[in-house]
């Protein structure tokens, strides 16, 4: 399909005609089940969680539906979203002061901060066309203090696991997955999370489901599992129900029943969200399939995508920056993700404190502790920022319907048409 209309940027009359909702997805849905359940909670009066007992505590039960959903046997629920529940399973790894980590330059800057509030030294690594580790660039980062991979499902698509768990195999290394954005996504029908030794999701404002603040912590290892928890309490060894747990000093993450009751009353919608969303990109891919200047995004696994995202890639930046503001104009929010003039959390060149390896301890740890010279620099991971840059996203909602969907098809087919006609795409 091709069109002539003139593009809304150059003053033509707009593709999109009908406001698209939102892209949040369970904050969104927050109804009379969440409202509730917390209001059971605070009947109750026992928001401690170790007041209740296993059959009546919200925070066990949120970990049994962990538990039962990715088949793992050991499941913690904590309250500081998924960056505490990354920081538990570190620990539980045994991972501490001076190991290295190996991480994606593209990720929330929490995934880097976890590591270092364990003494760990993060070792950034390129990503490719999927948005998540390259494996390629994983192997080279490996030295003999590396000691463990944390892969990241970004934007809902699922990393190359089975390349990821070969490496980490051949070399002895953990693999903590990062599931804070693919809530509920799988890989080749294993749920994300539950492909390495252990999965931190998160169940923060922004996620596909939400209980405020919070996270969950699978693994199929008890071993890690007591570490993780110990370190998650400060006193977990005088709740535990016997006396063979670890014992070192832990933090208060723990998850307290009202978080737990709203993240519960939420799990119930996720399938809903997902069927949603999972059709929502489905149609879109479908619609743009045929354009030719732009290039899908890579995904190890469409059906265990979790559809939240649609994203191209142009050939170059500036092509995609033209791309993104014509598409805006036509009423489709999107971005590109790497903008030198917009500072992004979620990129490694604006993560201040590990370009510059800051600290708040006097001591100038972890830094200090690390086993070999380790130098950052803006411009160290140049395949990350040229497919970031080439990069258009436009976040996917459950609440999106057909009409909705065909209009942002029309739009983009509409942007690109008329950009390739005059060779600016």
């Amino acid at each position: 399909m091709t069109t002539t209309t003139q593009l809304a940027i150059d003053g033509g009359p707009s593709a999109v005609t009908d406001p698209l909702p939102g892209t949040l997805h369970g904050v969104l849905d927050i109804g009379e089940p969440e409202i509730e359940a917390v209001t059971a909670v605070l009947r109750r009066k026992t928001i401690f969680r170790f007041l209740n007992d296993r059959q009546t505590s919200e925070s066990c039960r949120l970990e049994d539906r962990y538990r039962e959903w990715t088949g793992r046997r050991h499941a913690l629920a904590v309250g500081g979203g998924g960056t505490c529940a990354l920081i538990c399973g570190l620990v539980g790894m045994g991972i501490g002061t001076g190991d290295e980590v190996i991480i994606p330059g593209y990720t929330y800057i929490a995934t880097a901060a976890a590591c270092l509030s364990v003494g760990a030294i993060p070792i950034l690594a390129e990503i490719d066309q999927s948005l998540t580790l390259d494996p390629a660039s994983v192997e080279k980062a490996i030295t003999p203090h590396t000691r463990a991979i944390i892969p990241v499902h970004m934007r809902g698509c699922p990393a190359d696991m089975n390349a990821i768990n070969d490496i980490a195999a051949r070399h002895d290394l953990k693999v903590l997955e990062d599931v804070a954005q693919a809530n509920g996504g799988t890989y080749h029908g294993t749920p994300l999370g539950a492909v390495g030794h252990a999965g931190a999701f998160s169940l923060q404002h922004y996620k596909m489901i939400t209980a405020g603040e919070g996270g969950v912590l699978i693994t199929d290892d008890e071993d890690i599992f007591k570490r993780a928890a110990i370190k998650h309490d400060s006193a977990m060894q005088f709740w535990a129900d016997d006396q063979t747990w670890p014992s070192f000093a832990g933090e208060n993450y723990r998850m307290c029943e009202l978080r737990a009751a709203l993240g519960l009353a939420q799990f119930d919608r996720l399938p809903g969200i997902l069927e949603r969303t999972r059709a929502n990109w489905h149609m879109l891919t479908e619609r743009t399939a045929h354009l030719e200047k732009l290039s899908p995004r890579t995904c190890h696994d469409p059906s265990g995508d979790c559809g939240i995202t649609w994203a191209v890639f142009a050939a170059d930046s500036p092509s995609a920056r033209r791309f993104s503001e014509a598409l805006a104009a036509e009423g489709v929010p999107n971005a590109t993700i790497f903008n030198k003039r917009i500072p992004d959390r979620h990129i490694y060149n604006a993560w201040d404190y590990v370009m510059e390896k800051r600290t708040s301890d006097p001591t100038g740890w972890p830094w200090t502790q690390a086993r070999r010279p380790i130098e950052y620099h803006p411009q160290m991971l140049p395949q990350t920022l040229n497919t970031l840059g080439r990069c258009i996203a436009i976040g996917l909602n459950q609440h999106w319907r057909e009409g909705h969907i065909q209009q942002v098809a029309e739009a983009i087919i509409k942007v690109h048409d008329g950009l390739a006609a005059r060779d600016e795409l």
